[in-house]
């Protein structure tokens, strides 16, 4: 398949620059599969509109402040902690480039110096960072690693993290879980509805941009994730039971899927995953998902468009498109059924 055809365009005011004051409040888009229908509500309405013997699950993973800002000579220099390759060692992304090269080494305070030790293949750097206690140096200095197409620094970290993050990893937010409320996590436990928790550190598997035309040359870059023991055996006695398993966000469908085997059962794995999901994918454990609307010619285009077809979930982006829903990270919600 070609990129283009997971292409589409969008009104600049249609992305969403901040969360609303209320998450729960966004919109939420229905799609069915089997009855190719269309439908709107709002995303407090959730509890209600699920079924009684529905799973959610939900990747609990924590955004970190992966963003160094510095100063470089006479301007300015950038490090995206992408993901740890070693002890003190990341994988990152770094701006300007052609000054941030195989060896050089960069005081950037009293506290941390950084060496770069090498270049990768896909031109991202392999840094050494010299520092008494980084994570006590990022959670002081680091920013929120928000997306390019977010123009502001988000006013307190914590617009950019779901409310139930717990284990520290990731670079970008699992952003479909921010309409998640106590209100909605009540309405979900009143109604007998189970969730579960997995993790996913997102990185750049998840946001890399394609730049081969033909999909299935892309190669994803990986991410670690975790599924337990004990949720997996909930998840298999669930599935074993009929009930629904319904993904919050393609992380959690990266993970889940990444630990099916061909019967649809899942086992409990650790590690690295660079599954890519693209049409004609062979659906194993997920039932439903709920997601953000994504950026064009996306992997996570790719991957709802897989769930209910390329033409479907474009026809459905071109509805949200006149009815004015947000889209990206802080936008609102699809509901995939």
């Amino acid at each position: 398949m070609k990129l283009s055809d997971f292409d589409y365009q969008l009104p600049k005011e249609l992305i969403a620059q901040r969360p609303l004051d209320s998450r729960d409040q966004s919109r939420l888009m229905i799609l069915n599969r089997e009855q190719q229908t269309i439908s709107h509500h709002r995303f407090f309405e959730l509890p209600e509109l699920l079924a009684p013997d529905s799973v959610l699950v939900f990747n609990e993973s924590k955004v970190i402040p992966a963003r160094l800002k510095f100063k470089l000579g006479n301007g300015k220099g950038e490090i995206l902690l992408v993901k740890p390759v070693g002890e003190g060692s990341w994988e990152c992304l770094v701006r300007p480039g052609e000054k941030l090269q195989a060896k050089v080494t960069v005081q950037i305070d009293q506290e941390l110096t950084f060496y770069i030790k090498r270049v990768t293949d896909s031109g991202l750097r392999i840094v050494q960072f010299d520092c008494a206690d980084f994570n006590a140096y990022l959670k002081k200095h680091g920013h929120t690693p928000t997306p390019p197409y977010i123009k502001t620094e988000v006013e307190n970290p914590e617009q950019y993290q779901t409310i139930y993050a717990k284990t520290e990893g990731s670079v970008a937010a699992p952003t479909a879980g921010f309409h998640f409320t106590d209100r909605v996590f009540s309405g979900l436990k009143a109604k007998g509805i189970a969730t579960e928790f997995v993790t996913l550190h997102v990185g750049l598997g998840t946001f890399q941009p394609v730049k081969v035309e033909q999909i299935e040359e892309h190669e994803m870059h990986s991410e670690w994730f975790e599924l337990s023991s004990d949720v997996t055996d909930r998840l298999n006695r669930a599935k074993k039971e009929g009930k629904k398993i319904v993904a919050v966000g393609t992380t959690s469908v990266r993970v889940l899927e990444s630990c099916a085997d061909d019967k649809g059962l899942l086992h409990a794995k650790s590690g690295e995953t660079d599954i890519f999901i693209y049409p004609g994918y062979k659906w194993k454990i997920v039932d439903q998902m709920i997601t953000n609307f994504h950026v064009p010619k996306s992997t996570l285009l790719m991957l709802v468009s897989a769930f209910v077809g390329r033409e479907f979930i474009l026809e459905a982006y071109e509805e949200a498109k006149k009815e004015g829903y947000r889209f990206f990270s802080f936008g609102d919600s699809m509901w995939l059924r």
